[in-house]
């Protein structure tokens, strides 16, 4: 059976198909089905806290890769996402990565804020959080990225992934919404950073640790995707405001972080802009982000930096921005390539190729000029 090519073959699949499959699981065990129950007490499983009998709480491994793994897979990706961060990268695909980043983060900032403001926060247009929003408009999908910009865009392009890698995870959300004025105290910020800045550091130091964490990047997303799943309802999929604000969402991520990519890299005068196109997209792994930031509410709300309220509004968001994310995942993977597609004709019918490093507009028309004269 082909499994792992049909679950590839749906957009951000590892992380969205498992997702959807836990979800299902935990849906059937919230029924708490009396023939369920009636084979978990006879197999001698025990209760839950609640008195009930469920399949993906009957402790031991299984509930806690299963069920309550998702931050422990999670800070496994990012330490292993950590690791992949090459600072030895070339000055233009440094450059190009500095602009990528800085122009995503920054538009999912500005929309995060703005869309706060007009509406609320934690339940805005069409039930979109700010947590949702900031966490999927400045986290690319890394993957599809360096897929697209290796055909379509040219090497320094493709090498700015190293430097788009530091948008892997929770950290620009949980930034963000502490300039926004949550309170999170600086061990929260530690907390999230560690994982990333050990793995980093480890990478650099030895080519053959990165080499050997690479896998980490993307082993752990199916399993801490199905944990999250674990603990949403599969009936958030079919709201039709979570469906529709995920597909705002996503195609806000396409349009909005796309445009001003384009905007900033003919401002620093790159000819070519199939690299911001292709970093306009919503990565998988930021599904996994409410659940960060909702375990740094937990700590900020121990410490005494934030309210316990504040924390469980973190909290409860948890389950429908992780859904909204999801959406905005699948929705940008199919715009993605198809943007991409479009700009790069775009460009071509400007004499500009994309693929060439230097002055790609001047050296496309030479060729084009030398072909004529031939």
């Amino acid at each position: 059976m082909k499994l792992l090519a049909t679950i590839q073959k749906v957009p951000g699949g590892l992380m969205v198909v498992p997702l959807i499959f836990g979800a299902a699981l935990n849906t059937i065990d919230q029924l708490h089905l009396p023939w369920i129950t009636a084979i978990l007490q006879w197999l001698g499983a025990g209760q839950t806290d609640s008195g009930q009998y469920e399949f993906l709480r009957i402790g031991g491994f299984s509930q806690e890769l299963f069920k309550d793994g998702a931050l422990v897979l999670i800070a496994l990706f990012l330490f292993c996402s950590g690791s992949q961060m090459n600072l030895r990268v070339g000055g233009k695909a440094l450059k190009k990565g500095a602009l990528l980043v800085t122009a995503k983060y920054l538009t999912g900032l500005a929309v995060g804020v703005g869309l706060g403001l007009m509406f609320d926060p934690i339940d805005g247009l069409l039930g979109l959080s700010t947590v949702a929003i900031i966490a999927a408009m400045t986290n690319g999908n890394g993957g599809m990225y360096a897929a697209l910009t290796s055909q379509y865009g040219n090497r320094s392009d493709t090498g700015a992934v190293a430097i788009l890698s530091l948008n892997d995870g929770p950290f620009f959300t949980l930034m963000s919404l502490g300039l926004l004025g949550s309170q999170f105290p600086v061990i929260a910020f530690i907390a999230v950073l560690l994982p990333i800045a050990l793995g980093m550091l480890l990478g650099n130091l030895d080519r053959d640790i990165r080499t050997f964490l690479k896998p980490g990047e993307i082993l752990p997303v199916p399993f801490f995707a199905f944990a999250l799943g674990a603990n949403m309802n599969l009936a958030a999929f079919f709201n039709p405001e979570v469906v529709g604000a995920g597909l705002l969402l996503g195609v806000m991520t396409t349009i909005l972080t796309g445009g001003v990519g384009i905007l900033v890299f003919r401002l620093f005068r790159e000819p070519s802009v199939i690299a911001p196109v292709s970093e306009a997209t919503t990565a998988g792994n930021a599904a996994g982000t409410p659940a960060a930031i909702a375990a740094a509410a937990a700590v900020a709300a121990n410490s005494g930096m934030m309210s316990a309220a504040e924390a469980q509004s973190y909290h409860d968001l948890v389950n429908i921005a992780t859904s909204q994310i999801s959406i905005a995942t699948l929705t940008t993977a199919i715009l993605g390539p198809i943007t991409v597609m479009l700009v790069d004709r775009w460009q071509k019918r400007r004499g500009i190729d994309g693929t060439l490093e230097d002055e790609p507009h001047l050296r496309a028309g030479e060729e084009l000029g030398t072909a004529r004269e031939g």
